[in-house]
């Protein structure tokens, strides 16, 4: 008998744990390299600065790398006022209390449903015997009854671990959410910030160009130039207040989009005017990485990862169906005819056991279940291997738009000064009479088109190191995944 307990304890023990049916999950491999193919080799002795592994990594505040407090303002706003964040943020916690709900499956049911009544038979029923009749009697009744489901097959226990993954991928859904506000914030800024520069070139060439326009009128009345000179300095002092009408629209806009990014209407927020070429914002060298590095820094890929794990766990809850289930059951209580034996010892009533069910036929539902559960995992690991390919490809992309914008912005600096030079040769020339206004026309197009070509190229520079932080998942790593 002493031997009987321990061996009965174990069966106990192994049938409320049970055994888990269904492939236990192996995360997928996907395509990877040894290095990213565009990383430089050597630091540019100016602009974009590649790091190296051991370089300082990319923190959570990632902006302040560019040293600009205006941008620092801004982005610290972001997290929280952004309504688009906010409803990425009740995602997750709507996410997180699936988790509960999935674990209150591991613990029995309770229920009661008391009752109080009288009863009694009707004289004139048919088969009633006529001495059995009476005044009615009493029935009061305290019932309890529990069920309690034992998870042979760990359908339960899988159904947990589903929801607890996830609520993991929301979780990284949301801090996806948030890399890409922040950055979108970044360009924004950046893009405000070019347009001022644009402004700030555009009303200094109208004040030359006002000043061009007066010099010819001038010439004109005096006989020295004709009419079509005066006529060609008045069309290309109105096309470059074109330009300037048009450089305030997309300042507009670029500040409107920074308010809304900020969670504020655009009445209010101004932004005063900074141009980037006056006081350019530091270029941040990014540490170095490689691309296995990558998979745990993204929180898109471990958003896809975390979907993938789920998606295997639904593969074994599909097949546990097959599987008998074994649930235990119990009704205990007290019943009385009056409040006055209610409660009395001998008004006890229990009744405790077992079920053991099983469906036998269903017309191949369980098989149907089975199949489409693993095509929907089979749908996240194609989804998970893309989302890998398409991180790859960004950092590649914007990798090679550092280098060659660093290249580019080498070609046009020396571009402009050329151009600029050319533009005071030709205005002399006018000036002495050896050349047509046409030729000054045609050197300040070329001279103002360059210089803003500079402006612009500055800003995608700054775009593409934003663009390339975010591809390499701006500081966030796989390990702050909540623990669930």
């Amino acid at each position: 008998m002493k031997n009987l307990v321990p061996i009965s304890a174990s069966i106990g023990a192994l049938l409320l744990s049970g055994c888990m049916v269904g492939p236990q999950y192996k995360r997928p491999a996907a395509a990877t390299a040894p290095a990213f193919k565009e990383a430089p080799q050597t630091a540019a002795s100016d602009g974009w600065k590649p790091g190296q592994p051991s370089d300082e990594t990319l923190k959570g505040n990632w902006w302040q790398l560019y040293q600009d407090p205006q941008l620092n303002a801004l982005e610290v706003q972001v997290d929280a006022a952004n309504q688009t964040l906010k409803a990425a943020e009740a995602n997750f916690r709507s996410a997180r209390t699936a988790i509960g709900y999935a674990r209150s499956n591991q613990a029995p049911t309770i229920g009661t449903n008391p009752s109080i009544g009288t009863v009694r038979e009707s004289a004139n029923s048919p088969y009633f015997l006529t001495n059995l009749a009476n005044n009615g009697g009493g029935d009061f009744t305290l019932p309890f009854d529990l069920n309690y489901e034992i998870d042979l097959w760990g359908r339960i226990r899988r159904g947990v671990t589903a929801a607890r993954e996830q609520a993991q991928a929301s979780n990284a859904d949301m801090e996806s959410v948030r890399l890409s506000l922040h950055a979108e914030l970044a360009t924004d800024y950046f893009g405000l910030r070019s347009a001022d520069g644009q402004a700030k070139l555009l009303d200094d060439t109208i004040q030359a160009y006002q000043s061009a326009l007066e010099l010819t009128q001038q010439r004109f009345n005096g006989g020295l130039a004709l009419q079509s000179d005066v006529t060609q300095a008045e069309a290309q002092l109105e096309q470059t207040r074109v330009q300037r009408s048009d450089v305030n629209v997309q300042r507009t806009q670029f500040e409107h989009a920074i308010a809304v990014l900020i969670g504020k209407p655009p009445a209010q927020l101004t932004i005063a005017p900074i141009p980037i070429n006056q006081q350019p914002p530091q270029m941040p060298a990014i540490p170095g990485m490689l691309p296995s590095e990558l998979l745990e820094r993204r929180p898109d890929i471990a958003a896809d990862e975390r979907r993938m794990a789920a998606a295997n766990e639904q593969i074994g809850i599909a097949q546990a169906a097959y599987y008998p289930s074994l649930s235990l059951n119990a009704l205990v209580g007290m019943e009385g005819t009056s409040a006055l034996n209610w409660f009395t010892w001998p008004s006890r009533f229990w009744a405790v056991g077992p079920t053991l069910s099983e469906t036998i036929f269903d017309g191949g539902r369980r098989r149907a279940t089975t199949q489409r559960t693993r095509a929907d995992y089979d749908a996240t690991v194609a989804t998970y291997r893309q989302t890998t390919l398409t991180a790859f490809q960004q950092v590649e992309d914007n990798l090679a738009a550092l280098r060659i914008l660093q290249t580019e912005s080498e070609q046009q600096r020396r571009a402009t000064t050329a151009a600029l030079q050319s533009e005071q040769l030709f205005e002399d020339r006018y000036a002495g009479g050896l050349d047509l206004y046409l030729e000054v026309v045609t050197s300040q197009t070329t001279a103002l088109a360059d210089q803003r070509n500079e402006i612009d190229i500055e800003l995608r520079q700054l775009d593409a190191s934003v663009l390339l932080i975010k591809a390499l998942g701006g500081g966030w790593n796989a390990q702050q995944l909540a623990k669930l």
